[in-house]
């Protein structure tokens, strides 16, 4: 089974540092194999045979690394759903596009029913949020509430990485 897990407020600031390369180290002595991470913001796609969770994963991490963050865990095939749905036409750049992705279906629904501000549209679907914040993402107070809503069972990620995640996920 191949997952990507995405790892909730990493490397932001000077608070919750971890280097990617004790990350992958970790998810291959957890059974991984085909790690690969993605920038340094706490990313990585990885394969394996044995049952996990992002709860694992988080304890493991805390554990041994001395930084506990919450790891939004999904498939590859729930991944490639996200990357495939993507429902904002308008959306033509790729840095202010975010993606909500929860951890369960009742996360999601928490986020449902924002107000965009004018120049941004907010989208839910049946796997995650979209969020096109046209005046860009650091204006945009609908994002701010997005990542309240969503707390530690959900983070957001701009639409290009959400790409490279996808693309790094079809190669294993």
């Amino acid at each position: 089974m191949r997952y990507v897990a995405l790892w909730r407020g990493i490397n932001v600031g000077k608070a919750k540092r971890l280097a990617m390369a004790d990350l992958k180290l970790l998810l291959t002595e957890l059974g991984a194999t085909q790690v690969a991470t993605l920038l340094n913001s706490g990313n990585a796609v990885f394969d394996t045979g044995k049952k996990i969770s992002g709860d694992k994963i988080r304890a493991a991490v805390a554990d041994r690394l001395g930084v506990d963050a919450a790891v939004i865990l999904k498939t590859s095939a729930e991944w490639q759903a996200i990357a495939a749905e993507q429902p904002i036409a308008e959306a033509d750049d790729p840095s202010r596009l975010l993606v909500a992705v929860p951890a369960s279906a009742a996360a999601l629904q928490a986020a449902a029913g924002i107000v965009a501000d004018s120049g941004e549209r907010f989208v839910v679907t049946e796997h995650a949020a979209y969020l096109w914040c046209g005046n860009g993402i650091l204006e945009s107070k609908a994002a701010v509430l997005l990542l309240k809503r969503l707390g530690e069972q959900g983070t957001t990620r701009n639409w290009a990485t959400v790409e490279k995640l996808s693309a790094v996920a079809r190669q294993g």
